[in-house]
Order: C-alpha cells, then sequence, then structure tokens
C-alpha cells in the first residue's frame, strides 16, 4: 500500500500550472510521513457512506493571501488530490483558522466545530503561536491532550501538524520541547503525526524547495502548501487504508 501512495504523490504532478512542472521534487520519504497509528473513523466513514468530511483547524498558516489564496492553500489542494484519488467518496474540507491560538484556546472551541461541522477527521494543526508566546511546555501539553482526547471521544479521528520550518527562523524560536510533547501525544493517543518540520526541512535541505525566498515569492509559497496537501493526502489513504484509484490520478 504504501509504495502505492507512494507512486501517487509523484503521479500527482497534474494539479495546475507551477505545480504540474515542479512537483515531482517534492516526494516525502516514508520514514518521515507514514507510522503505525490507524484513522478507523476514516475508513468506516468511507466504507459506509462513501463520504469524508474533513475539518482543518489551524492558524495563519493553513491560509495564503490574495484573491486565489483559498484555492492554493494546503485544505484546498489536500481535497483536490482526496477527490482525484477516491473518485467514489464525497470528499468535503472545511477550515477553521483563527490567528494567534493556543491550543489550549483552541481545543476550547472543539465541541462547536464538532457539533456544526460533524468531520470524521480533524487536522490540528498547533505549536506555533505556543512556542512564540512562551507558553510552559507543560501547560501545552495539557491543552493538546485536552483536545485530541476530546476529538477522540467526540467521534472524530485526529492528525496532528506541527510546526512550518523556516530557515529564516530556525533559531529565533525555541521549540523542541512543543514538538517533543506532540510527538508524545500522538504516540500515546495513537494518532498519526503529519511531522510538517521535518519535512519542509527535508525538501529545504535537499534543495526541492528553497524555503530561504519562500516568504517573498508567492509562486513558492503556493508549491508549498500544495506539496503539504499531497502529503497529508497520501497519509490519509495510508493510515485509513483506503484503495486509491490509479486511474483518476493525473499524469
Amino acid at each position: 500500500m504504501r509504495n502505492i501512495v507512494a507512486a501517487f504523490l509523484v503521479m500527482l504532478a497534474g494539479i495546475g500550472g507551477v505545480r504540474a512542472q515542479q512537483s515531482e521534487t517534492c516526494e516525502v520519504p516514508g520514514y518521515l510521513l507514514f507510522g503505525d497509528s490507524l484513522l478507523e473513523r476514516v475508513t468506516a466513514a468511507v466504507a459506509k457512506d462513501h463520504a469524508l468530511k474533513i475539518a482543518v483547524i489551524g492558524t495563519a498558516s493553513s491560509t495564503l493571501s490574495g484573491s486565489g489564496g483559498a484555492r492554493d492553500a494546503y485544505p484546498a489542494r489536500l481535497e483536490a488530490t482526496l477527490r482525484n484519488l477516491l473518485p467514489s467518496v464525497s470528499v468535503d474540507v472545511v477550515v477553521s483558522a483563527k490567528p494567534r491560538q493556543t491550543a489550549e484556546k483552541t481545543a476550547k472551541a472543539f465541541d462547536k466545530l464538532l457539533l456544526e461541522e460533524k468531520p470524521k477527521l480533524v487536522i490540528w494543526q498547533t505549536g506555533t503561536f505556543d512556542a512564540m508566546q512562551g507558553i510552559d511546555p507543560k501547560e501545552f501539553l495539557t491543552g493538546l491532550t485536552d483536545g485530541v482526547e476530546k476529538l477522540q471521544s467526540r467521534g472524530a479521528d485526529v492528525i496532528l501538524v506541527n510546526m512550518q520550518y523556516s530557515p529564516r527562523t530556525e533559531s529565533v524560536f525555541a521549540i523542541g520541547a512543543y514538538v517533543d510533547n506532540m510527538r508524545w501525544v500522538a504516540r500515546e493517543r495513537q494518532v498519526p503525526l503529519f511531522d510538517r518540520l521535518a519535512i519542509m526541512r527535508h525538501w529545504n535541505d535537499t534543495g526541492a524547495i528553497d524555503l530561504y525566498a519562500a516568504t517573498k515569492d508567492i509562486t513558492i509559497a503556493k508549491r508549498v502548501h500544495d506539496c503539504v496537501g499531497r502529503a497529508l493526502a497520501s497519509l490519509i489513504i495510508d493510515a485509513a487504508r483506503l484503495n486509491a484509484s490509479e486511474s483518476k490520478a493525473p499524469r
């Protein structure tokens, strides 16, 4: 399954202009993307209802500015990729992006989100603002754990997404404790962790994407979002043990 999914990640080059030309250089090594945690509620929803509702909860880094920002941001790229790989499944990705939110504060809004949207999968992007504000890592751990437990108890699978990598700000914030706490919660609660920090560092270090230029070039920012969206789709398909349709993948 994982070899098939990795191949799809390369084949999904054709979703739009710049992406089609450059996507082959943003593959993700399996050890950075795949794990043992399963998305059983996603599996059941796809099998029973042929539908998958996903909620992306994050901050500004889950969005892009400009008139086409929503279309080019990673939640939309995730939705487009899953629709291509799962043509018989109705895929709907909704976004709740609120800047300057700690994990604890974000988790307090989960009841409302779950009631209104009823997602089977919540992708929770967090950690950056807590690190910037110097929130006690123990408080971050508590807020993160409580949030994951609340989502699971209300019938949603969870994927945790950690911070973006930026070579410009790598030494500015002390993020190690927050990264470690996210890994601990993912392991203890048996939820996948999308290690965006390590994945983006890999792209930068291998020369796949120049992240020094990303803050100045919207084309690069769009490409990062496209690559993140497609990588997330691969993680979901693998962790939910879904059968992706090669015939519908753009070439």
